[in-house]
């Protein structure tokens, strides 16, 4: 459940115990079980997220170690395709534009940089955030 159905969900317990329970403590006692459940739940959640996580990094671990180039090799390749689209689009696209202009030649298409930006930046964004884990002295062993 998201965070703002479960701020709804206790914001409006909140109201049904100030209007259910007429004795002050009563109702501060039930409001202090309403936010340990609402603890407990967002504990859960976090936790299961935290597991869910940790079995992608397996999963991650075990295709790198994989004798297989067509398993182990995927990320490096998606890796260069990005970097070979970069290089036509911002190096040799500019290029053959200066050539074309003083022949007779054709310029090509560019490309749509839009979804490479958006693979490589998924992909820079894991690797730096790796990057800060090995400067914070986090080696990824539990």
């Amino acid at each position: 459940m998201d965070p703002v159905t479960i701020t709804g969900i206790f914001s409006v317990g909140t109201k049904l115990i100030d209007r259910l329970f007429p004795d002050k403590m009563a109702a501060e006692a039930a409001k202090l079980k309403l936010v340990e459940l609402q603890m407990s739940g967002e504990l859960a959640q976090l936790a299961a997220e935290t597991e869910l996580a940790k079995g992608q990094m397996d999963v991650n671990r075990a295709e790198a170690q994989h004798a297989s180039t067509f398993v182990a090799g995927w990320r490096p390749s998606v890796g260069w395709i990005c970097s070979a689209g970069l290089a036509y689009q911002f190096i040799v696209h500019p290029f053959l534009g200066w050539a074309a202009l003083f022949n007779d030649y054709p310029l090509p298409p560019p490309i749509d940089t839009t979804e490479l930006m958006i693979l490589l930046g998924g992909m820079l964004g894991f690797g730096g955030f790796r990057t800060y884990e090995k400067l914070k002295g986090v080696n990824g062993r539990h």
